[in-house]
């Protein structure tokens, strides 16, 4: 479903992604850590064609995302607020949404219904505006909205974050239901090793704009994520210490 080759990203000199191959199925849920400045984000923004690469190609479905806008009707994505329209409320900014995947209103409260727990009260009929609300509440509406007209690729960037424990938990129930048995490709960036572990089925590894692991996930995993990190916390303090030593000298 969606291939990457010879894929990098390089900004004022620096390369910041470097990806010779890379291939996601179709119906995986596809899960990718890493530190900050890994090349999490930017991975992403290259396949919502929101950035160019420096060299190589990204695809969807085999269609060139720097080339084409017929990935577009198939997938959606919420990065971060900057996707919402701010002056909106949540019920004028889903239906937007639905206009835009062919859903007419009735489509879209129907849809909005499966939600009741995940928003817990506190999206629908508040009568505020998408700017007014929490962070926390915000993620809750571009989530939701990245779902309308059953898209065949969605995109989270940190999902988990700003999200209080209970919807967390709802939104980890709710991935898993999506994944099961369908064919929807569900791609996920995430810092919360333990959140990921539980809701995707392969996990790969940024360091440094490089895949440095690719893991099928298994009850092992969240204790070879940790020690990967660990080894890598390490590594950087022994790197700092050594930096600072030198600046001393």
């Amino acid at each position: 479903m969606i291939t990457a080759t010879n894929l990098t990203k390089v900004y004022g000199g620096t390369k910041v992604l470097d990806v010779e191959h890379l291939e996601i199925p179709k119906g995986q849920s596809f899960g990718l850590v890493g530190n900050n400045g890994a090349g999490k984000t930017t991975f992403f923004s290259l396949l919502l064609d929101l950035i160019q690469p420096t060299t190589g190609s990204i695809f969807n479905n085999e269609i060139t995302v720097s080339q084409s806008e017929a990935w577009k009707p198939f997938t959606s994505s919420f990065i971060d607020e900057s996707f919402l329209i701010g002056y909106l409320t949540p019920e004028e900014y889903f239906y937007f949404v639905g206009e835009l995947r062919n859903r007419n209103k009735a489509d879209v409260a129907a849809f909005l219904q499966n939600f009741d727990e995940f928003f817990n009260g506190e999206i629908l009929g508040r009568k505020k505006y998408l700017r007014d609300l929490s962070k926390g509440n915000q993620k809750k509406v571009g989530i939701v909205a990245a779902l309308i007209g059953d898209p065949e690729v969605v995109i989270l960037d940190e999902p988990f974050a700003n999200l209080d424990p209970s919807t967390q938990i709802r939104l980890k129930a709710l991935i898993k239901k999506l994944t099961a048995g369908s064919e929807m490709t569900v791609l996920i960036s995430s810092h919360d090793l333990i959140h990921v572990t539980e809701v995707c089925e392969r996990i790969v590894v940024l360091d440094k704009g490089h895949v440095v692991n690719d893991i099928k996930t298994s009850e092992a995993t969240l204790k070879e994520l940790e020690q990967y990190f660990a080894g890598a916390a390490v590594q950087v303090d022994e790197e700092q210490q050594e930096n600072s030593f030198k600046s001393e000298v």
